[in-house]
């Protein structure tokens, strides 16, 4: 059965492409626009009127770690999804972590770097964001040492969601010279087809 799943390339609906390809599962992608987001039919879907969103036959989800890790808890194979509630567990951990503790203040630096006019910009705020980031890649860095990925050798739903995130850093050229196991990490995550076919999704 093919899922459907809504938002553009360049928002978290990026994060639900990537595990479509990566797991190979049929889908559609609806890419959405601002203003159809408070459209009454995709409110059906979505009644936050944001994306990303699925559908999946008669299943309706929103919220893209919890779209992840449905579809990787239904579609993964050979360890992607692991078969442990304790490797389950961890999986869930540093999908919320990325999502509490790096996504901020990487968002704060993007988006004012990016997405924002010269004459708007909030450079404490910057600052502020950009003095948070070494502790949780501190930490990220430690939780890597020896290993190639967060539970060992194996590629599994806990990389993909928190790499993700941490992709956000390579444009606002994040220096990971202190953190060489995170960055290392990322660049292997980052390298995968399924992440090259997610960001060329249309």
């Amino acid at each position: 059965m093919t899922v459907k799943i809504y938002g553009p390339t360049a928002s978290r609906a990026a994060r639900a492409l990537w595990i479509v390809h990566e797991l190979g599962i049929p889908f559609e992608h609806v890419a959405m626009e601002m203003k159809d987001l408070k459209n009454a039919d995709y409110l059906k879907v979505n009644p936050n009127g944001k994306v990303p969103a699925l559908v999946d036959g008669d299943f309706k989800l929103f919220e893209s770690m919890a779209i992840n890790l449905y579809l990787a808890a239904k579609h993964g194979k050979d360890g992607f999804f692991p078969a442990s509630l304790e490797d389950q567990a961890i999986c869930h951990q540093w999908s919320f972590w990325g999502m509490t503790e790096v996504e901020k203040p990487l968002l704060t630096i993007l988006i004012d770097m990016f997405m924002t006019a010269p004459d708007k910009r909030k450079p404490e705020a910057v600052a502020e964001a950009q003095k948070a980031l070494p502790k949780p890649f501190g930490v990220l860095n430690g939780a890597l040492q020896g290993r190639d990925y967060l539970l060992g050798s194996k590629f599994t739903v806990a990389d993909l969601n928190l790499a993700s995130i941490c992709s956000w850093a390579k444009p606002i050229k994040f220096d990971f010279g202190p953190f060489p196991n995170a960055g290392t990490w990322l660049d292997r995550c980052l390298s995968r087809p399924a992440y090259k076919a997610a960001r060329s999704t249309k």
